[in-house]
């Protein structure tokens, strides 16, 4: 590690617990504690907590806010009540994705926006340069976030909230108090389970962190976090989603809303993909044996390269080599048999239906 290294405000918590630190994305964050394995499986189980202090945070308000947001995103804010969120992309003129984000709503006026860390800079001014009558607060440095995922979270988590967790609906928030400080919290995750996210003050973080620990939560690194998302084909940034791929082709044609909308950047875009068609879906893949495809792994076929694998694993709760990727839209039918190069070996893999997992919640 070297001291250019950005740390999040959880850091000395992670180095006495003796977590493996790793370089992502200019941080140095936990990858594990007791193992990719473990940590996995006390998610998908009962509970794990994740440090993603990281994350950009924002605060938008002003009397424009709402009209400012609604011209950054094919999704329709104004759907929104308050206490709702929606995740949804930013996009630039040629419909390619800036970021994927979420927009808490707290009223027209009134926005927490969450962003990924390595776009932080990149997404505040363009944010900011597209506001008016509304301005942004970048509180990304001044808070903490813990994300606590898992079927338990509710039982872990109860005592030391304020307000009744379980009125909490999924993809909804509420300004409460935690461990009896003023805090954020959210009904969103990164893992396919159900869990929340709790955005506090430094010393608050920090002080939750340890108690978790001591009610037995388990600390959980980058490591166990991406096979978790990967399970649930999540999309990761910087991998999965780019300034130069759309929504559309992204399959995220869920979050654009474009009979409801006014322009927005990027809209003309998306309008030809629908009338003209895809030239290439993001699809998930099964490996037919056990080997693992990996980020910028070939996709083949016909001994033709035909698309690219984004992110791949070998998923502990299914056993199997799974992968997200991209191919040409006449190949990205369920139950198409494609190949993914590996060391100059060409191996099986059969697109399926995504998510690979989902949760019994």
């Amino acid at each position: 590690m070297t001291d250019s290294l950005k740390r999040t405000p959880l850091s000395e918590l992670h180095l006495r617990a003796k977590a493996r630190m790793v370089e992502f994305g200019g941080w140095e964050m936990p990858v594990q504690y007791k193992g990719i394995m473990a940590e996995h499986q006390a998610v998908r189980s009962s509970v794990g907590m994740f440090d993603v202090s990281h994350m950009g945070k924002f605060a938008i308000a002003g009397q424009n806010a709402l009209n400012s947001l609604q011209k950054l995103v094919p999704s329709n804010l104004a759907r929104l009540k308050s206490g709702q969120a929606q995740y949804t992309v930013l996009l630039n003129p040629e419909g390619g994705i800036i970021d994927d984000v979420i927009f808490y709503c707290h009223g027209d006026d009134d926005w927490t926006m969450i962003v990924n860390a390595s776009t932080i800079d990149k997404d505040r001014e363009w944010i900011q340069a597209h506001l008016v009558g509304c301005e942004l607060s970048d509180r990304s440095s001044s808070q903490t976030l813990i994300a606590v995922q898992g079927r338990a979270a509710i039982t872990y988590l109860q005592g030391l909230v304020e307000a009744d967790l379980a009125q909490v609906k999924r993809f909804g928030h509420i300004r409460t108090k935690v461990l009896g400080s003023p805090s954020f919290v959210a009904r969103t995750g990164y893992t396919g389970e159900d869990g929340f996210e709790l955005m506090t003050d430094i010393p608050i973080g920090q002080a939750l962190w340890t108690k978790l620990v001591d009610l037995g939560v388990s600390p959980c690194g980058l490591g166990c976090r991406d096979t978790l998302r990967l399970e649930a084909a999540m999309h990761l940034y910087g991998q999965d989603l780019n300034d130069s791929i759309s929504p559309l082709e992204a399959g995220l044609d869920w979050i654009v809303h474009l009979p409801e909308k006014e322009d927005f950047i990027g809209r003309a875009k998306l309008e030809s993909q629908l009338e003209l068609g895809l030239s290439k879906q993001f699809v998930a893949l099964e490996m037919q044996g056990k080997h693992i495809a990996r980020h910028d792994y070939p996709i083949l076929f016909g001994d033709e390269v035909m698309g690219i694998i984004t992110s791949g694993t070998q998923s502990p709760t299914l056993g199997k080599a799974i992968a997200l990727g991209y191919v040409p839209s006449h190949l990205a039918a369920i139950g198409q048999i494609v190949e993914v190069q590996i060391r100059n070996q060409s191996y099986s893999a059969q697109i399926v239906k995504r998510p690979f997992y989902k949760s019994a919640k």
